[in-house]
C-alpha cells in the first residue's frame, strides 16, 4: 500500500504470515484510527485528542491527506491525460472539417447537378448528415469499448496502491455521459460544415468544378529574383502560403497544437527526472541523504550516526535535521499540526520563490502549500505552541514542496523529542566517486537506515509517477504523430481536388511531377516549420503556467522545465516533418490524373 512519494508503507498479509513476521523485528507499531460521523470536525477532534495527553508519538495524517498525498503520484499522470484529451477532441474537430472539406471539394459537381435537377440544400445536407452520424456513432461505440481495456494501462498503478473502484451506475453514466458529449460534439461541428451547401451555386458548381472560397491575398513574391531562379516550386509553394493564407490556417493550428502536446509532457518528464527537481521536495542538493524514522532507540542512534559522520575523514560537510509535529493557530483560532524541520540551513540551502531561509529562532519558512492554506505571505506573523507556550513566528520565506502533501515548514526552534517524526542528516563527500561504497557502508552501520543518494531518493519518492509519465509521453507522441499525418493527409487530398485545373495548366506548360509534388511537400513543410516554431514557444511560455497550475495543488505552484534541446528542438520536429513529409508524398498522388485535356474535356 501508499505510493512511492510516501516513504510509510503497509502490507496486508495473513494472521499467520504476521506472526512469523513479528517474531523476526524487534519493535511494533501501533496505528490509532478512527472514522468520524462528520469528517467537517476533524479539525476539532484532533485538537480535542491532543489536549487529552494520549499517546501522540509518530505523525498525525488525515483522510484529506490522503487523498492528497495519494493524487499527488496518479493526480498528476490523471492531469495530463486530462490536457491532451482536450486538446486532441480540438483537433479531431479540426479532423472533421477537414475531411467534410474535401469530402463536398470533391463532390462538388455532383451536389451542383443535384441542386441544378430540383434536390433541396436540406436534403442534400441530410443525405450528408446520416452518414456522418453512423460514422460518428460507430467510433463512439467502438471507443467506448476500447476504453474498458485501454483503462487498464492507465489506471493500473492506482488500483496497485488503491485498490479498484466499485463498479457503481454512476461511473458507467459519466462514462456514457462523455461519449454523448463527444458524439454531440462531432454532430454540431458537422452541421455546421454542411452549412456551405448553402453557398453552392448550381451554375457556378457546373462552370468552375470548385467551391472557390479561398480568399487570395494581393501580396507577391518576384520570381525574377535571383534566389527563386533555382528553385521554382519551392517559390510556387511560398507564394502560395502567403496568398492563401487563410486556407492553411486550421493545418497551422493542428501543427502547432501537435508541436505544443509533444514537448510539454517530454519537457515535464525531463523536469522530473532532472536532479534539480530535488528543489521542488524541500530538500538541499546533497550527495547523500540519511533518514531515521521514529523507534524506541531513535534518539541514540541518530546519536551515534552524527558522531560517526563527524569523525568521518571522507565527509567534506554534514547538515543534521529534525523534523517535529508543532500545533498552529488557524485561521479559526483552533490549532492544526505542521510539520516543521529544525536545523542549520545554510549547509545545503533550498531555492526560495520569495523570502529567505529563517536565521533567528522567532522565523520560519513555509511551503508553498502551507502558505496558502494559512493564507500568509513573507512578513506575516503566525503563532506555534513551542514548550507548551503560544510562539509569534514571522515568515522568512516561502518555498516549494511537493513531499508529504506539501505541509511542511522550516525554524530555527527547540524540539520535543516525544514529538520527532524523523532525522535525516545530509552530507557531501570530498571524493564523489566514493558516493556507492559509502552508500553500502552506512546502510550496514546504521540499518535499517534509509540511506540514499540524491538519484536514488528522486527514483524512490517519485519513480512510480515518472514511469506513469514515460508511457503517457510515448502514447501521446505516438497519437500526436498519427493524428499530424491524417490531418495533413486529409488536407492535401482536399487542397489537390481544389487545384485540379492549376495543377493541369502546370503540367500543359511542362512542369515535371516531381516538381509540383515538390511544390505541395515545400507548402506542407513551411506551414510544419511555422507551427512548430509557435508550438515551442507555446511550450516553453504557456507549457509551464500549464503544469505549475497542475502541481499548484502539491505544493509546486511554479515550475521552471529542465529543456533538453535535443530532444525538444531536434528530435521531436524532425520526427514530426518525417512523418509528414511521406505522408504529403503518398496524398498527393491524385496529381498524375490531372491534365488540361480532361479539364477541358469536363
Amino acid at each position: 500500500m501508499n505510493p512511492s512519494i510516501i516513504h510509510s508503507k503497509r502490507f496486508v498479509i495473513s494472521p499467520q504470515d504476521f506472526q512469523m513476521l513479528k517474531q523476526r523485528t524487534g519493535e511494533t507499531e501501533y496505528l490509532i484510527e478512527f472514522r468520524l460521523v462528520d469528517p467537517n470536525k476533524t479539525n476539532e477532534f484532533i485538537q480535542t485528542y491532543q489536549n487529552a495527553a494520549l499517546p501522540n508519538s509518530g505523525p498525525l495524517v488525515t483522510y484529506s491527506l490522503f487523498q492528497l498525498l495519494n493524487a499527488l503520484t496518479d493526480g498528476v499522470v490523471a492531469a495530463v491525460i486530462i490536457m491532451v484529451s482536450i486538446i486532441l477532441i480540438v483537433i479531431a474537430v479540426c479532423c472533421i472539417r477537414f475531411t467534410m472539406l474535401a469530402t463536398i471539394e470533391e463532390d462538388y459537381r455532383e451536389i451542383s447537378v443535384m441542386k441544378a435537377i430540383g434536390v433541396s440544400g436540406r436534403d442534400i445536407r441530410t443525405l450528408y448528415l446520416s452518414k456522418y452520424v453512423v460514422i460518428a456513432g460507430l467510433a463512439c461505440i467502438v471507443g467506448y469499448l476500447s476504453s474498458i481495456y485501454v483503462n487498464r494501462l492507465f489506471t493500473s498503478n492506482i488500483m496497485l496502491y488503491m485498490g479498484s473502484a466499485p463498479a457503481t451506475w454512476l461511473n458507467e453514466a459519466l462514462s456514457l455521459f462523455a461519449v454523448i458529449t463527444i458524439f454531440a460534439i462531432v454532430l454540431g461541428c458537422c452541421i455546421l460544415v454542411l452549412r456551405r451547401f448553402n453557398q453552392i451555386s448550381a451554375i457556378e458548381g457546373l462552370r468552375s468544378g470548385s467551391l472557390g472560397d479561398t480568399d487570395v491575398s494581393t501580396m507577391k513574391l518576384s520570381l525574377s529574383n535571383s534566389r527563386w531562379s533555382r528553385s521554382v516550386p519551392v517559390f510556387l509553394a511560398l507564394q502560395d502560403v502567403i496568398q492563401r493564407k487563410r486556407l492553411y490556417r486550421l493545418l497551422l493550428l493542428v501543427f502547432t497544437v501537435s508541436s505544443l502536446i509533444i514537448i510539454v509532457p517530454v519537457n515535464f518528464l525531463n523536469t522530473l527526472r532532472a536532479p534539480s527537481f530535488i528543489s521542488y521536495m524541500g530538500v538541499g542538493q546533497s550527495d547523500i541523504r540519511i533518514d531515521l524514522r521514529y523507534s524506541e532507540d531513535v534518539e541514540q542512534r541518530y546519536a551515534e550516526l552524527l558522531e560517526h559522520v563527524r569523525t568521518d575523514s571522507d565527509v567534506l560537510r554534514y547538515s543534521p535535521l529534525v523534523t517535529t509535529q508543532f500545533n498552529v493557530r488557524n485561521n479559526e483560532g483552533g490549532y492544526d499540526q505542521i510539520s516543521v524541520e529544525t536545523g542549520d540551513f545554510s549547509i545545503f540551502p533550498l531555492s526560495y520563490l520569495s523570502g529567505l531561509a529563517p536565521k533567528t529562532d522567532n522565523e520560519i519558512a513555509l511551503s508553498d502549500a502551507n502558505s496558502r492554506e494559512l493564507d500568509k505571505k513573507v512578513g506575516d506573523s503566525i503563532v506555534l505552541m513551542v514548550e507548551d507556550r503560544e510562539k509569534t513566528m514571522v515568515v522568512s520565506g516561502i518555498y516549494q514542496d511537493v513531499t508529504n502533501g506539501g505541509k511542511t515548514a522550516k525554524a530555527l526552534l527547540p524540539y520535543d523529542k516525544n514529538r520527532v517524526l524523523w532525522y535525516v542528516v545530509s552530507l557531501d563527500l570530498k571524493d564523489a566517486s566514493q558516493i556507492t561504497d559509502k552508500i553500502a557502508a552506512y546502510e550496514q552501520a546504521f540499518s535499517p537506515a534509509k540511506v540514499t543518494d540524491l538519484q536514488g531518493y528522486l527514483h524512490q519518492t517519485l519513480g512510480g509517477t515518472i514511469d506513469q509519465l514515460k508511457r503517457i509521453t510515448i502514447a501521446v507522441l505516438v497519437v500526436a504523430v498519427l493524428v499530424s499525418i491524417l490531418i495533413t493527409s486529409l488536407f492535401l487530398r482536399m487542397l489537390v481536388a481544389k487545384d485540379h485545373g492549376d495543377i493541369a495548366i502546370l503540367r500543359s506548360l511542362g512542369f515535371a511531377l516531381s516538381n509540383i509534388r515538390l511544390k505541395y511537400v515545400m507548402i506542407t513543410l513551411i506551414v510544419l516549420g511555422i507551427g512548430v516554431l509557435a508550438g515551442t514557444i507555446l511550450a516553453n511560455t504557456a507549457g509551464p503556467l500549464l503544469i505549475s497550475a497542475i502541481m499548484s495543488s502539491f505544493g509546486a505552484s511554479h515550475m521552471e522545465f529542465v529543456i533538453n534541446p535535443l530532444q525538444a528542438y531536434i528530435l521531436c520536429p524532425l520526427m514530426l516533418a518525417s512523418a509528414i513529409t511521406i505522408a504529403a508524398l503518398l496524398s498527393i498522388q491524385s496529381i498524375r490524373e490531372a491534365s488540361i485535356v480532361k479539364m477541358i474535356v469536363e
